[in-house]
């Protein structure tokens, strides 16, 4: 068996680039990209970033070059995620809700050879080169509107210009010949800490997207609307999966209510991911049900039961996975078993909560006592911190060895998540290890507070933090934004209805001592909710007074608390 040796003809290097030109030629007639009036084909798609790679390796890209892109979801955008491999560099999409200090942090970490940027984003990016002090600014492209050019420009490169001038007679398309070497590198969302440089490998991009579109179940020719930003770990790796199954990208510069409903209805979209967030969008947006249903893979944060299920009767498959920018995208799938369909609405939906089994792409994922690395009970109560090993897991951070390492350990990445397994092999995140509520000694998940108050009809936003207590040390403090019609007095919702709701669903000593009602929570550039600037505003507040010394008998002991830890 040894003597038998690779050859060219049957080891050839993973890259998700390859999707490209096979969608060319299977798929060369089918529509490629929509936005707006413009629309392209599979065989045009593949001319363009044939084009614009040659274009990019005339200007001197080269092997591991950073290409940064500041831009919406737009055909631009879409076709880099080919074309910059294509020319042997890394793309690096930066998150377009950033403010200038934001993306000049990136720029001056990630020090990229050209930057691309949308003409709605010109002054956010001149504003970030200026702060820069270095001799070797990126050359500036802009992208201009596609559909009705502005003629905005920032010196003499335009993103147009440069497809047409490619010539890729004089240079082709460079070959992978590493499939370790890079393809994208994208910063993470510093929810816990500052934002930190991720390396994604064209091995690694290559199987979680081959994996995600089997575990989603993706058919041939879908229609694919770009609801989720392609900065978010390149789209969730969807900008290379559609080419692969030669379906449509429906690109909208915005996910507001009506771009989506009007997308859904004028292309007759049958994919689309979201994070929980854009669900208040659409059902903010009070639109009749479907005419037929639309697969949505969500992410980004764990959606509470309540929400899922009011979303699904609008006619949206929701199917829940869980991920982060280090494992390429999604790293479980809840995958739905067929016994669950006899099942009331509410039970679903609270199975269809959970973040679920391994992605097959990985090797490995489990949850792990980190102090022994054993794995923990298949109980659905026993905490540990959530682990992830195979190929799809980031190379490491860029020019940030120390952080790498502390992130692996024993064979596995440390995702700093803390959760369970179910007795059915399920997992589900109970929290993020920093947002763990210490209370007494006793563990208070504030995700699981968080989902009752989202059982509230009133609640339309709920985020739950620390606060201290003078007595059990920490205490949970919920921050609840209320839906608009009982906000503008349609019901009154006081603090002490919302805290007796939760005592009829959880155990005493879990539920909110402090309830602050604001009108949004704050939230990051990615739609993330900011619990470090919540725990700072719940440190100078005080839990009410009738809860101060009032005894729990929900509450463990304090020796029976400390055995668990």
């Amino acid at each position: 068996m040894d003597s038998l040796p690779k050859r060219d003809a049957n080891h050839v290097p993973l890259s998700p680039v390859t999707f490209l030109p096979r969608a060319a030629a299977v798929y060369a007639d089918r529509t490629s990209v929509v936005c707006g009036g413009t629309a392209f084909t599979w065989r045009q798609t593949h001319d363009r970033c044939v084009r614009l790679s040659a274009a990019l390796q005339a200007l001197g890209v080269a092997r591991n070059d950073v290409v940064s892109v500041l831009a919406p979801n737009t055909p631009a955008l879409y076709e880099m995620h080919f074309a910059v491999p294509m020319a042997g560099g890394v793309i690096n999409a930066i998150n377009t809700r950033l403010d200038a200090a934001g993306v000049a942090a990136i720029l001056r970490h990630a020090a990229p050879k050209l930057l691309f940027v949308d003409y709605q984003y010109i002054r956010v990016a001149t504003d970030a080169l200026k702060s820069i002090a270095s001799s070797s600014l990126p050359l500036l492209v802009v992208i201009d509107d596609i559909d009705a050019p502005t003629g905005a420009r920032v010196g003499e490169l335009e993103y147009e210009g440069l497809v047409a001038r490619g010539d890729p007679a004089r240079h082709p398309p460079r070959e992978v010949v590493d499939e370790w070497d890079a393809v994208a590198l994208n910063y993470t969302s510093g929810t816990t800490s500052a934002p930190k440089g991720v390396v994604y490998s064209h091995r690694g991009a290559y199987l979680s997207t081959v994996g995600l579109l089997l575990q989603w179940g993706v058919g041939h020719e879908p229609v694919y609307l770009w609801s989720l930003p392609m900065f978010h770990c390149n789209g969730w790796t969807f900008t290379w999966g559609i080419a692969a199954r030669g379906g449509a990208n429906v690109c909208v510069r915005a996910p507001t209510a009506d771009a989506m409903y009007s997308a859904i209805t004028d292309h007759g979209v049958t994919h689309m991911c979201v994070a929980p967030v854009l669900f208040n969008v659409l059902l903010d947006a009070h639109r009749d049900p479907l005419p037929r249903a639309v697969e949505v893979l969500t992410g980004g944060a764990p959606p509470p039961a309540a929400l899922l299920e009011r979303v699904e009767r609008l006619g949206f498959h929701v199917t829940h996975a869980y991920g982060m920018t280090e494992a390429t995208g999604p790293a479980m799938v809840c995958e739905w078993r067929e016994r669950w369909d006899a099942l009331p609405a509410p039970e679903r939906a609270a199975l269809k909560a959970r973040q679920g089994v391994s992605a097959i792409s990985l090797a490995g994922a489990d949850v792990k006592n980190l102090k022994t690395m054993a794995s923990v009970p298949r109980d659905g109560t026993t905490l540990g911190e959530i682990v992830l090993r195979g190929s799809s897991v980031m190379k490491g951070y860029y020019k940030n060895p120390e952080a790498t390492d502390a992130a692996f350990r024993g064979g596995w990445f440390l995702t700093g998540d803390v959760g369970v397994v179910h007795p059915d092999g399920y997992v589900e995140i109970k929290d993020r290890s920093k947002d763990v509520i210490i209370s007494g000694g006793e563990n208070i998940s504030s995700v699981e507070v968080e989902a009752a108050l989202y059982g509230h009809p009133a609640v339309q936003e709920a985020a739950v933090v620390a606060m201290p207590h003078p007595h059990w040390g920490e205490t949970p403090c919920a921050f609840v934004a209320l839906k608009k019609e009982f906000d503008s007095g349609a019901g009154e919702v006081s603090e002490e209805e919302l805290v007796a709701f939760c005592r009829s669903k959880m155990a005493h000593f879990m539920v909110p001592r402090k309830v602050v009602f604001v009108d949004e929570l704050p939230k990051n550039a990615t739609g993330k909710v900011q619990k470090l600037a919540l725990r700072e505003r719940a440190r100078g507040l005080r839990p009410r007074d009738s809860d101060k010394k009032k005894p729990d008998p929900t509450r463990p002991t304090t020796l029976t608390a400390l055995s668990r830890l």
